[in-house]
C-alpha cells in the first residue's frame, strides 16, 4: 500500500496533527498511533505491508514535525482528544493500532467511543520509565538532546554502552534520533502523571494485544505489558516471533504481517 495524502488537523491547544495516509482516505481502515521516539515517517513500512484494510492513517502525534508543538497544557488527555479528532475526521475507522506510550492512547481512546478492534504492540503504562525522569528533565532544560538519546536507550530500553555507540556511528540515524528525543521528557512525564483507569478498552469489540517474543516476562517491556493486561481482561494476546520492542525499524514486514493475521474485518 502506498501513501496517498497527508492531511493537516486542527487540535486544542493552538496545535495540530499532521496524518499520513495510505490507500483509500474514505474507506473504512486502520489508525495507528505512533509511541515516543517515533513518527510516522519511521512507520512508513509497517504501512506499507498492511492490506487487511483498504486504508492506514498514520498519526503525527504533536510534538514531531511537520505536526504542532506540544504546547504548555500537554498531557495524556491531551493526546487522547487529539486522537479524537483524527477518528472523526477518519470516521469510517474500523481499528486502532498503537506501538509502546501510543499503545496506551488508543486503550485510553477505546474507552470513550466504539471501535470495532483494538490493537497495541508492547504497550507501556505507568511506572514506566519513572525513575529516568530526573535525568530527563536536566537533559531536556539545556537541550542535550544526545543525552537524551543516551538515556532513553540505556536507562529505559536497558541497551548496552556499545549498542549506543553503534547507533552513534550512523550520523544520519543518530541526527534523527536527536530529533525525536525533543519531546520525550513531556510525553514520559505524561505518561507518569495520571493513574489509568481500572478497565481499559471497554468499548472496543475485539482487543488484540501483541508482546515481542525477546520481550515477554522481561523489564521493562514485557513487565509494562504485563501490567496492561490486568487492566484489559478480555485481549487476545499474540507473540511476535524473535522480535523486540523496535519491531517497526527491525521488521516492519513482519509486523505488517502479523496485523494482517489478526485483522477483523
Amino acid at each position: 500500500m502506498e501513501r496517498t495524502i497527508q492531511k493537516k488537523l486542527s487540535v486544542g491547544g493552538d496545535s495540530w496533527v499532521t496524518v499520513d495516509v495510505y490507500g483509500e482516505p474514505d474507506t473504512p481502515g486502520l489508525v495507528v498511533v505512533p509511541g515516543v521516539m517515533s513518527d510516522a515517517h519511521t512507520w512508513r513500512d509497517v504501512a506499507g505491508a498492511i492490506d487487511a484494510w483498504p486504508s492506514v492513517v498514520v498519526v503525527n502525534r504533536r510534538g514531531r514535525a511537520p505536526s504542532g508543538p506540544l504546547t504548555n497544557s500537554y498531557s495524556l488527555r491531551t493526546e487522547v482528544e487529539d486522537l479524537g479528532v483524527v477518528l472523526d475526521e477518519f470516521d469510517s475507522a474500523r481499528a486502532l493500532f498503537g506501538w509502546s506510550y501510543g499503545g496506551m492512547i488508543t486503550l485510553l481512546a477505546a474507552n470513550e467511543r466504539p471501535i470495532h478492534q483494538m490493537i497495541a504492540y508492547e504497550p507501556v503504562m505507568q511506572p514506566f520509565g519513572r525513575h529516568a525522569l530526573p535525568d530527563l528533565k536536566v537533559a531536556a532544560e539545556t537541550a542535550d538532546w544526545d543525552r537524551c538519546v543516551e538515556i532513553v536507550n540505556r536507562q529505559i530500553s536497558g541497551f548496552s554502552a556499545a549498542y549506543v555507540d553503534d547507533l552513534r556511528a550512523d550520523p544520519h540515524s543518530w541526527a534523527i534520533l536527536r530529533r525525536l528525543s525533543g519531546p520525550l521528557y513531556a510525553e514520559l512525564g505524561a505518561l507518569n502523571a495520571t493513574p489509568p483507569p481500572d478497565v481499559m478498552a471497554q468499548q472496543a469489540e475485539q482487543v488484540d494485544l501483541i508482546i515481542g517474543q525477546r520481550n515477554r516476562g522481561t523489564a521493562p517491556y514485557g513487565t509494562s505489558f504485563d501490567l496492561v493486561r490486568q487492566h484489559v481482561a478480555h485481549a487476545g494476546v499474540h507473540e511476535l516471533p524473535g522480535q523486540g520492542h523496535l519491531v517497526h525499524i527491525q521488521a516492519p514486514a513482519e509486523l505488517g504481517r502479523l496485523l494482517n493475521n489478526v485483522a477483523a474485518i
